[in-house]
């Protein structure tokens, strides 16, 4: 009799024949049942429709064959920085979208906005003249272009430029909040779905050696090209297991003696981590506060060039920092002994605090100028609650500084492919001896990238509530910065000599990118609770603070929807919240505990049937050498 089953025939761990057998039985079901009940036709078509459409919407996805075309020459873990790349261009979009809609549409839906203030306009918290007067030569408009002053200050690009009218003010706030909401859900999601990948990654049950070999096939590929990259993807993952095995061979095999040695010098390196992490630090806080020095020169003032250096010096700073270091960071983690996927993620770590905690320095002493020291009764911030007199809008200064350091990172990176690795693969055509192999050797280096990526993103963050179209600024460079790595890859980069899992990069960097989200809502959250806003420009001029806004626009709504959103702040309200987030928190855990008993109940019963089959096959064979004997 022919085998029935509900599920479709590719899903049935068959042999082919009783596959084509089960195909046409079901065509048969479906001929005859073509006239009955629709309920169940439809029940029976609808998983493979959900399937095709799924199918369909990954190759619909933006640059989805370039993607898995990567996978397959340089393995899983390259290919995680592109795909990492591309959903950094899917927020930043989303993002620009949400800007345009809520900052630049209300801006002119409630008239031409007014020009910037006379030279001549005053306020007891100074004045504010952001356009430069007469004729500007060429030099000054390309360091205005590249520091984002001059013309550039009051533009769209930056906070001063908007007016201080309400329903913008409400708007401008709110996109902030929508943004970094966004941002969240879209980052959860996709750090959820490649929690599910490590967890397998890691349990063994998608890295055996049997799996690979037996399982990990798709017989479905069409096309010579397909075959090649999914052998190239296998490859990979077998390169990991067998490498990482050997690590862990030789970390079983220490005596106490070794292993105390192995903690000794991973202790020491931490130590010298430390110490270069802290010179960094004073040296990004010690840029920025002589910056301020710098520029008060005559000299600095009367020279375009060194002006721009000057402006440029915290950046510079912070990028030459960001270089250097994290090659530093690469050749200490092989000498602690961890495997390779250990030591990617070492290396992620120390350079995602290097990067992300050197913009907080940043941030920190600018803080500082703003609110002098913290000092509120200092006498520049006195009067006005902020540092009038050298910031008279210091929202734009912080924009500018975010602008900067956008455009810095995307130029020195656009300057190391153009004038290292491009002549190192030069080098390596002219010259096919031993030199040319060492000078045009070159791997992806996938941390090193990754974490560029979250830094300039990081940096978007912090700077979008300053400088609105800073998200749309990050799509083009992300754009281009896909292209140019898609390029330098193909051509100047060969396949990595050691790999890692790609599952682990699939967690692993939204969970560093969630880092840099949490740390980008501490300074924009600060300024608009606590810092006054700047007297002489943007649309919260005359507030006690930024946040301050939102009460006063709720005390114009209806009494009705005034009394619900009090509501919604109450105890009330949050005590009985509290209790059913409990309660289902309580059931979720209870739930994922039984899943696990039941998975290792299963896991247990594998592994005695593996035994048992074991134990027949002995039996089968001394049964069959008893009989032949």
């Amino acid at each position: 009799s022919e085998p029935q089953d509900p599920r479709p025939s590719r899903e049935l761990p068959w042999p082919m024949q009783a596959r084509r057998a089960h195909r046409k039985s079901q065509a048969r079901e479906q001929v005859a049942l073509g006239s009955g009940p629709r309920t169940a036709h439809w029940a029976r078509l609808l998983p493979g429709s959900k399937e095709k459409m799924k199918e369909g919407l990954r190759g619909l996805q933006p640059w989805a064959w370039t993607l898995k075309r990567i996978g397959g020459q340089f393995g899983g873990g390259t290919e995680s920085y592109f795909s990492l790349l591309r959903f950094l261009l899917l927020l930043n979009v989303l993002a620009s979208v949400l800007e345009a809609c809520m900052t630049l549409l209300p801006t002119w839906l409630e008239g031409a906005p007014p020009g910037p203030p006379g030279p001549g306009t005053s306020s007891p918290c100074g004045s504010y003249s952001p356009h430069t007067q007469g004729l500007v030569s060429f030099p000054t408009q390309l360091f205005n272009l590249l520091s984002g002053e001059g013309y550039l200050e009051w533009s769209p690009l930056f906070y001063g430029f908007y007016p201080p009218r309400k329903y913008l003010a409400v708007t401008y706030l709110c996109s902030v909040f929508a943004v970094g909401l966004i941002c969240l859900l879209l980052i959860l999601h996709r750090s959820v779905s490649g929690l599910k990948q490590t967890l397998l990654a890691e349990s063994g049950a998608l890295t055996s050696y049997s799996h690979q070999v037996f399982s990990a096939w798709d017989f479905g590929l069409r096309g010579d090209e397909n075959v090649r990259l999914r052998q190239g993807i296998i490859l990979y993952e077998l390169q990991v297991e067998l490498e990482e095995a050997v690590v862990r061979r030789q970390a079983a095999a220490r005596t106490l003696g070794q292993q105390a040695k192995a903690w000794l010098v991973r202790a020491l390196l931490n130590l010298l981590v430390l110490a270069l992490l802290a010179a960094a630090f004073y040296g990004v806080f010690w840029a920025t506060g002589y910056t301020v020095e710098l520029q008060e020169m005559s000299l600095v003032q009367q020279t375009p060039l060194l002006k721009l250096v000057v402006n440029y010096l915290p950046s510079i700073f912070i990028s030459v920092v960001n270089f250097v270091l994290p090659f530093v960071f690469k050749l200490i983690a092989p000498l602690e002994g961890y495997t390779r996927s250990r030591q990617i993620v070492i290396i992620l770590l120390r350079t995602v605090f290097l990067r992300l905690a050197s913009l907080l320095v940043l941030l920190f002493s600018l803080w500082n100028q703003i609110t002098c020291g913290g000092d509120a009764e200092a006498e520049d911030c006195k009067t006005c609650g902020y540092n009038y007199k050298e910031l008279p809008c210091w929202e734009t200064r912080l924009g500018q500084e975010m602008y900067k350091l956008l455009i810095f990172d995307f130029l020195s990176g656009l300057a190391v492919t153009l004038l290292v690795q491009f002549p190192r693969k030069l080098v390596c055509g002219f010259c096919p001896g031993a030199l040319g192999r060492v000078a045009g050797t070159q791997e992806f280096e996938v941390p090193y990238e990754v974490l560029g990526l979250i830094y300039a993103q990081t940096v978007v963050w912090v700077g979008s509530f300053f400088c609105p179209l800073l998200p749309l600024l990050n799509t083009v460079k992300f754009l281009l910065l896909f292209y140019l790595k898609k390029v330098t890859l193909f051509f100047t980069c060969s396949p990595a000599s050691r790999t890692f899992r790609a599952s682990t990069a699939n967690f692993f960097f939204p969970l560093v990118l969630l880092l840099g989200l949490a740390i980008s809502a501490v300074p924009v959250f600060y300024s608009i609770f606590q810092i006054p806003p700047s007297k002489a420009c943007g649309p919260f001029r005359g507030k006690s603070s930024i946040w301050a806004q939102i009460p006063e626009s709720i005390d114009s709504l209806p009494q009705t929807t005034q009394n619900f959103l009090f509501f919604l702040g109450t105890q009330a309200f949050a005590v009985p919240l509290l209790l059913i987030s409990s309660i289902l928190m309580a059931y979720t855990v209870a739930l994922a505990n039984s899943y696990g008993r039941l998975i290792s109940e299963l896991k247990r019963q594998i592994k005695t049937e593996a035994q048992n089959k074991v134990f027949l096959a002995q039996r089968t064979v001394a049964m069959s050498s008893a009989k032949g004997a």
